[in-house]
């Protein structure tokens, strides 16, 4: 590993801690609703309840609030764990910019990446995404001229399924013997029918140019599921997201879990750290509270879960009632997505010395995304790390940041993000964190090494200039998160996953709700709209349109 050589001011780690530390003590007896997990959801739902004068408290496991959001400190340095980009933040009009003006009363700022905010390669096949539709058309038809009928038809297509997403989600909204009836009259007369077909299905049929549909689909880091088995749903409302262009919270990533803090706060509630649930408490097919994993119980008539479909069900719910209720069964039809590799690196030099961008950096060995994915994942032999990487992505945060040089002058962060199979470290996932052993090191560095490479032949200033870096494997999400595989986005996003009625905020038990990435989709914007619907459907129909019109306000 390389030498910390830690020169120069940076802000304490203690600064990055959200929240306030748990103590049995500390807790009231009063709260109007408890949110399981301090992600995008639960706090969105949490703040948009107190906003209609609900007390709340939040607990979340980890030392630090905010779930992929949060961001952490080590060596001198600061680095993202999830959020490297975000879209549609350009505009007050948007309803995402909307929705985390809300969430944070203004106070949560947002950084412009620039003309360019993805740089993809395939092989040696270059392209750069430029912010907005008619400069992206533009590029796209000076690469592929002859195909300027699919590109239209692609864009028309893109913004057809991303509209029709709203509808769709409404649905989430509406009584559980509504859901089905209509679901069949959306499917069959109202949505487009691209949004229950694959990605591949719907851009191999617009035209058979692979490298123009390896391009068009680099993006499927972004939900961890290829072009042929992926659901048109998320490719759709993923690349509309990005059209307008990349932003960075200003401040980094923990600004978004900070800046709704207040808000939680202003009628009495609290987020708490270090406060590990260990069961949700139910009477009667009812909810009554949660037990702390130190004894403590906490009644409430309502319960959010935003830690996912499976740790909710499988966990912190009794099994004999997820059984009777037939969430055990339900689960058995959705699966989870793919695992990670996450590296943090720091330069102790900054930017001007290195010229690196604010874009971020997609790397193919080829525009065959599901065969690069296929023969990477058969590889049996992790040690050896001979397989080929089906992705690399590398992000720049430090460069995305305009606070960054007050915060951490003469410093430049990294992060490198890779699919892995979590089979490959399930070996030591009964071993403590941080004390894995020797073979467990030698791995992650096999890894680091690899990646590395990747890095320093797209930038090759950076060998030999790298002050420190370290990896994180799938069993840092497990960890952290509790997912059970390590998996980055919950749920992998198929057709079958977006045809499952039960993943929706209000379950079969009185006052649970579930909220985050698991009900609607990945990333920031889709945990964040899933909090506020969330709100929605336990405030009910007068007050849910209190709320709509408070958001509408912004």
């Amino acid at each position: 590993m390389a030498k910390n050589k830690n020169k120069g001011p940076a802000p304490s780690p203690a600064a990055l801690r959200i929240g306030k530390r748990y103590r049995a003590s500390r807790v009231d007896d009063d709260y109007d609703a408890l949110v399981v997990g301090s992600g995008p959801g639960g706090l969105a739902s949490a703040v948009c309840l107190a906003k209609m004068g609900w007390k709340v408290a939040v607990f979340e496991q980890h030392y630090t609030a905010g779930g992929f959001t949060h961001a952490y400190g080590r060596h001198g340095y600061e680095w993202d764990v999830g959020v490297h980009y975000v879209g549609d933040m350009g505009s007050t009009k948007t309803l995402g910019r909307k929705l985390f003006d809300f969430l944070s009363d203004r106070k949560l700022r947002w950084a412009d990446m620039g003309e360019i905010y993805d740089t993809v390669y395939l092989g040696e096949e270059k392209f750069e995404f430029p912010k907005g539709e008619k400069p992206l058309r533009a590029a796209l038809l000076d690469r592929f001229p002859e195909e300027s009928a699919a590109i239209d038809e692609y864009f028309q297509l893109i913004r057809s399924v991303a509209k029709a997403m709203r509808s769709y989600s409404a649905l989430k909204l509406l009584p559980h013997a509504l859901v089905k009836p209509l679901a069949w009259l959306q499917k069959r007369f109202l949505l487009p029918k691209e949004m229950f077909e694959t990605t591949g299905e719907v851009l191999n049929r617009l035209t058979k140019n692979k490298t123009l549909i390896g391009i068009l689909t680099t993006q499927w880091g972004d939900s961890g599921l290829t072009p042929e088995k992926s659901s048109f749903i998320i490719h759709a409302v993923i690349a509309r997201h990005y059209l307008n262009g990349g932003y960075y919270p200003v401040g980094g990533a923990s600004q978004i879990a900070e800046t709704q803090l207040e808000a939680i706060r202003a009628t009495g509630g609290e987020v708490f750290t270090y406060a590990r649930v260990d069961e949700i408490l139910v009477d009667e097919e009812r909810v009554t509270g949660v037990r702390m994993v130190d004894g403590h119980v906490i009644e409430a008539d309502t319960v959010i879960s935003g830690v996912g479909a499976p740790l909710t069900f499988k966990r912190l719910l009794p099994r004999d009632l997820s059984e009777q209720l037939g969430y055990a069964d339900k689960l058995k039809q959705v699966q989870p997505s793919m695992a990670h590799l996450s590296m943090y690196i720091g330069v102790d030099l900054d930017n001007d010395a290195l010229g690196l961008p604010k874009s971020n950096y997609w790397i193919y060995p080829s525009e065959h995304h599901d065969s690069n994915v296929n023969q990477f994942l058969l590889n049996p032999d992790a040690d050896k790390t001979t397989a080929t990487l089906p992705l690399v992505y590398i992000s720049f945060p430090s460069n995305k940041d305009p606070s960054w040089a007050d915060r951490y002058p003469g410093k430049t962060t990294i992060e490198i993000v890779a699919p892995a199979k979590f089979e490959w470290f399930a070996h030591w996932q009964n071993e403590t964190w941080g004390q894995r052993g020797e073979d467990y090191e030698q791995l992650k560095e096999a890894w680091s090494q690899k990646l590395l490479a990747v890095l320093y032949e797209r930038f090759p200033q950076l060998e030999g200039k790298i002050d420190y870096y370290e990896l994180a494997s799938p069993l840092s999400t497990q960890f952290f998160c509790e997912y059970s595989t390590g998996e980055i986005y919950g749920l992998d996003h198929t057709n079958e996953r977006f045809q499952q009625s039960w993943l929706r905020p209000k379950t079969k038990i009185k006052g649970l709700y579930l909220t985050g990435q698991d009900t609607v989709t990945c990333g920031v914007m889709g945990g964040a709209m899933s909090g506020f619907m969330t709100a929605v459907a336990i405030l009910g129909w007068s007050k849910g349109r209190e709320l709509r019109n408070l958001l509408a306000a912004y």
